[in-house]
């Protein structure tokens, strides 16, 4: 169902990523997973058909998602290896799914992310949308949903790079996704696991009102892909959050 990617980092201790909606792990983690990497292990998922990933040939839940990167957390798993794991929007209701049950991973965070993200109806229409007119049609809107103001003036290259990973995704893979949103909602459910949350100050998709019960850490001048937009603050912001362990003389940015 998923392919992984090593960003690198070594150590006892591993960092699972995980990616949103029409991205690729590479495209919206490869910044921020080399500042982390100087610290622990850093290992990236795609979601069906993004990035490395194969196609989706049958519907999957959030819940199917989360339970394959449990597997994976279980084999790499060893005496005394501690696993966290942050994912942003649709990887970060990977994550709040995740927090809900026992699993391998010492905390969690979920950034850009909600218990319950949009509407059923609103995801249905854009499954119908892709399936309809490919990922291609989805474009335009993604360029001013997901980057804060004035982003893609000062970072042309990686907003190139997240918008060409969208029109990459295979349509029915990216439908199929938006199904398994339209059916997710975990609002009300207790962490069974230490759960970070860490909307963008400026996102419009996972705005921070719509965490606010959940005792967030802003992101301040992010949108909705804060890893890209600012992989320094974000990885800091990580490190305080989860209490990540980190290497002596190894001091993080802000930018």
């Amino acid at each position: 169902m998923i392919t992984t990617t090593r960003f690198g980092g070594s150590g006892a201790d591993l960092l699972v990523l995980g990616p949103s909606l029409g991205t690729s792990v590479e495209a919206l983690w490869g910044r921020a997973a080399a500042l982390l990497a100087a610290d622990v292990e850093v290992i990236g998922w795609d979601l069906p058909g993004h990035g490395r990933s194969p196609a989706a040939g049958t519907p999957f839940t959030v819940a199917d998602l989360a339970d394959a990167i449990t597997g994976l957390a279980r084999g790499w798993a060893g005496a005394g290896r501690r696993i966290w794991y942050a994912g942003v929007s649709l990887g970060g209701s990977v994550g709040f799914q995740l927090a809900t049950r026992p699993t391998p991973f010492a905390g969690v965070a979920a950034i850009a992310s909600a218990p319950r993200i949009g509407t059923s109806d609103a995801w249905h229409e854009r499954a119908a949308l892709v399936r309809r007119a490919g990922t291609a049609a989805l474009v335009a809107g993604a360029a001013e949903r997901w980057f804060a103001p004035g982003f893609t003036g000062r970072e042309p290259g990686v907003a190139t790079a997240l918008l060409r990973a969208l029109t990459d995704t295979d349509p029915e893979s990216y439908a199929l996704a938006c199904e398994a949103l339209a059916a997710f909602d975990l609002r009300g459910r207790e962490p069974a696991v230490p759960l970070a949350v860490l909307p963008g100050e400026l996102d419009v998709v996972v705005p921070p009102s719509a965490v606010a019960d959940l005792h967030p850490t802003v992101l301040a001048g992010c949108g909705h892909l804060p890893p890209a937009e600012r992989p320094a603050a974000t990885t800091d912001a990580l490190r305080r959050a989860m209490h990540l362990p980190r290497r002596l003389g190894n001091e993080g940015g802000t930018r």
